[in-house]
């Protein structure tokens, strides 16, 4: 069988997860073991904190449009609601960039909803 040399191919890959983990502390940066095992571990989170971002600005669009609700004497469910039956196509990071912006904007939308919401009871 004949014999392999890998002197660039390994240099290469090297190079790669020294680029990845550069500025990390110590031997995570400079040791190949460490180094694989570093990136490997920022790769898994940086995965899971991908889908993890979605959530928590949903999270954060829900309580400040729900704290501007509060404000304009509704609840969140009932804006929501209220918006659902004047079929106003407004997500929910469009409405608390509004709350947090545009509060007389958001006042008069909220007593929009108000009145729909008064006169479908």
């Amino acid at each position: 069988m004949p014999r392999v040399k890998r002197g660039t191919v390994r240099r290469a890959k090297r190079k790669k997860l020294a680029k990845l983990t550069k500025g990390n502390f110590l031997g995570k940066s400079k040791l190949y073991k460490f180094m694989k095992e570093a990136a490997d571990r920022a790769g898994r989170f940086s995965y899971r904190d991908r889908r993890r971002k979605k959530r928590d600005f949903r999270r954060l669009w829900i309580v400040r449009i729900s704290a501007a609700a509060r404000a304009n004497q509704l609840t969140y469910s009932q804006l929501i609601f209220g918006l659902k039956k004047l079929s106003l196509p407004l997500d929910r990071k469009v409405l608390a960039d509004m709350a947090a912006r545009d509060a007389a904007g958001f006042a008069e939308l909220a007593g929009k909803v108000k009145t729909a919401l008064a006169t479908a009871s």
